[in-house]
């Protein structure tokens, strides 16, 4: 195990004779991806988690709840409608009217068993097309800060990712550098190794 000194805090930017110019370009670098990687990270984040709440309160404006009669008896028995209050339900084909008049078909989830005629409530878009519920403002907020936290996540990947590689090559330019040096005044030290 190498023993390596105190932690020293801002070592690349303190004065040293020893510094190169490639250890402040790297210090820069470093600063900058760091720097970027925060920005973007928050910037994205938030503004992708304000247009999803944005799309998600306007749902929950134009979307509405209508009823709907079922056009057959669902699958399943009447005995399994216990089962139902479990939260376990079925597909069955619905009809409902929109305000203009115009009677809809779709597919909605209903209890077991219920008969034909039966009313079920479904939530519909303002062309009258089947929709789920919409998500409530406490869903919206936590969907939107995921979204926006995941999102924000991936931006700040990109800086971070092209500045550890800009900063490898760097490393490999000043390796190569120090291989050719060596290469010319090793042997004017008299013995080499490697």
């Amino acid at each position: 195990m190498a023993f390596r000194g105190p932690k020293v805090w801002l070592w690349r930017w303190r004065r040293n004779p020893l510094k190169r110019r490639a250890d402040a370009v790297e210090a820069w670098v470093v600063l900058g991806a760091w720097a970027l990687t925060v920005l973007a990270g928050v910037l994205a984040g938030l503004g992708v988690a304000r247009t999803v709440e944005h799309g998600l309160a306007r749902e929950r404006v134009e979307w509405r709840p209508v009823v709907a009669h079922l056009t057959e008896q669902a699958p399943g028995t009447a005995a399994s409608h216990s089962r139902a209050s479990s939260g376990e339900q079925v597909w069955a084909k619905v009809r409902w009217t929109v305000p203009d008049g115009s009677a809809h078909t779709g597919q909605a989830r209903v209890d077991p068993g219920s008969a034909y005629g039966t009313p079920v409530t479904v939530w519909t878009d303002p062309q009258g097309r089947l929709v789920t519920k919409p998500a409530s403002v406490a869903e919206a907020r936590l969907r939107a800060a995921m979204i926006g936290g995941l999102l924000g996540v991936g931006a700040g990947v990109v800086p971070f990712v092209g500045g550890r590689v800009l900063c490898g090559r760097m490393e490999r330019r000043r390796m190569d550098q120090w291989d050719a040096e060596w290469a010319r005044f090793g042997p004017l030290w008299g013995r080499t190794t490697g």
